[in-house]
């Protein structure tokens, strides 16, 4: 991972730093400034600005810069700096308080693309205050992420050491928790792009318990023996055509001395999905490496808890599993016992993740907890009703709305999705308690997350985020998403895990 220094209490200006490369932030011109239309330069630059005699934001505009989000302009400094070059991202329009915090990460995550090969760069977009420097640091660390563990060249190297010039108080305790903020989301990278030939429910396990380990929390894994002396059916069913079994992963992180509040974890870990019996068509069936991306999301935040000493009780509870057509599948018609001993009628063996969700969350259940948050890419219906970058956010209406004000605050675009009544008869079985789906494809998210509901006590602040089109980006890079396993909605939930710590 790429190293964050500051330059904060130096005594050096970012015009004086020694490096290969100094990155300022470029604004549009506004309509109204009188001036000759040159682009504007963002909070930060003044010293640099000064050493070109004023002149930066016109020899940028001769480069072509406009200030147009993301855009990437490069020019010498023929020693007016003591970097040999000057690299200016756009920020996009701002408001009248400045560019955003997601701006900010955006065009970070840029420039550290744009710094690939580069030993040792300067920013001044972190200048202002705590939250620009935070959000530098993440879109930094973010935007130079890559995964070339299969690949045999690995090309450019990601910038090796970035240095993060601000004003802000306190910088140290900033600069940590957005370190360990973003090594998490990374964490969650690395395990939905490792592939599923690697990462199947025995390898997951043994990674997930490592990190569990590394961090201190309490360890517990379930084997497929102990499942089936357990009575987890729908973990059991969904990986029954496998010929590697499945698990459940606990991780626990205690909350120190004084845990304000216990929020129960779950994730959906579905190393692939073929849809079983069920199948899937073959386009696209590689994406499904990433279907337990929910569970590397899972994992990863609870990790960052601890690191982090959240006072909280943080317990996550991750059901692993390979969905695989074979003579030992489990069918369309098949009853299922479920943990806990409810039923469920199997209609479509590609609806296969709430099945190992609803055992997870009667099993997380048990440790009554304050509230629970399990996230899944579960259904295919999330990208037709909200696209490829916005997650939907189901449960109960309070704790629902928080989490996904939280998520959007964090950078993670999430909308709230409705429960509406009359969907829950549609998962009426002839035979069982529920159906796994209703009779047809209309509101498949929502039945998903209304199917979730019935193993959720009354009254419990509980969030369901539907990461099916987030979770793993498929065309190029932009801001500081890079191609493959994205690690959402990691920064959503380190975000509820601070609220409900500082907040209740």
């Amino acid at each position: 991972m790429t190293e964050l220094h500051l330059l904060s209490g130096t005594g050096t200006t970012a015009a004086a730093a020694a490096a290969d490369a100094l990155v300022v932030g470029v604004l549009p011109a506004r309509a109204d400034d009188g001036d000759d239309g040159a682009p504007r330069l963002a909070a930060g630059a003044a010293a640099v600005d000064a050493a070109f005699d004023g002149e930066l934001a016109s020899l940028l505009a001769l480069a072509g810069a406009t200030g147009r989000a993301e855009e990437i302009v490069r020019i010498p400094t023929r020693g007016t700096v003591t970097a040999p070059l000057v690299v200016a991202v756009g920020l996009g329009p701002d408001g009248d308080g400045g560019p955003s915090a997601e701006q900010l990460r955006r065009a970070s995550g840029s420039a550290a693309r744009a710094l690939a090969g580069t030993d040792h760069a300067v920013t001044t977009l972190s200048w202002p205050d705590a939250d620009a420097l935070a959000a530098t640091a993440e879109g930094t660390l973010l935007g130079a992420y890559t995964f070339t563990e299969y690949r045999s060249t690995r090309g450019r190297t990601p910038v090796r050491r970035v240095t993060l010039a601000t004003e802000a108080e306190e910088v140290a305790g900033v600069l940590h928790r957005a370190t360990v903020v973003a090594t998490a989301v990374t964490t969650a990278r690395d395990l939905v792009n490792t592939p599923p030939n690697d990462l199947f429910p025995e390898t997951f396990a043994a990674r997930a318990a490592a990190l569990g380990e590394a961090a201190g929390l309490e360890v517990e894994v379930l084997d497929d023996a102990a499942l089936a002396a357990g009575g987890y059916g729908g973990i059991l069913g969904v990986g029954g055509g496998s010929s590697r079994k499945p698990r459940l992963v606990r991780l626990r992180w205690s909350g120190g001395p004084s845990p304000r509040a216990s929020v129960a974890l779950v994730g959906k870990g579905v190393t692939f999905d073929t849809g079983g019996i069920s199948i899937k068509p073959a386009a696209h069936m590689d994406h499904m490496t990433s279907d337990m991306a929910g569970a590397a999301a899972v994992v990863a935040t609870t990790v960052l808890a601890a690191r982090l000493g959240l006072p909280l009780t943080v317990t996550a509870t991750v059901p692993m599993a390979e969905n695989m057509p074979s003579a030992t599948a489990y069918r369309p018609g098949d009853v299922l016992r479920m943990y806990g001993g409810r039923t469920v009628e199997v209609l479509n063996t590609d609806a296969e993740g709430r099945l190992i969700l609803a055992d997870a969350i009667v099993r997380a259940m048990e440790d009554e907890p304050d509230y629970l948050i399990e996230t899944a890419t579960l259904t295919g219906a999330q990208l037709v009703a909200l696209g490829l970058r916005t997650s939907a956010v189901m449960g109960s209406e309070v704790f629902r709305d928080r989490v996904a004000a939280l998520a959007r605050a964090a950078g993670e675009d999430a909308w709230s999705m409705p429960f509406p009544d009359h969907i829950r008869g549609e998962l009426d079985s002839r035979v069982a308690d529920i159906a796994n789906v209703t009779g047809h494809r209309n509101g498949g998210m929502l039945a998903a997350g209304i199917f979730l509901r019935e193993f959720v006590p009354d009254g419990l602040p509980w969030a369901h985020i539907d990461i099916a089109g987030p979770a793993f980006h498929t065309a190029g890079p932009y801001g500081y998403t890079t191609k493959g396993g994205t690690g959402v909605p990691v920064r959503t939930l380190a975000a509820v895990l601070a609220d409900i710590a500082e907040n209740g």
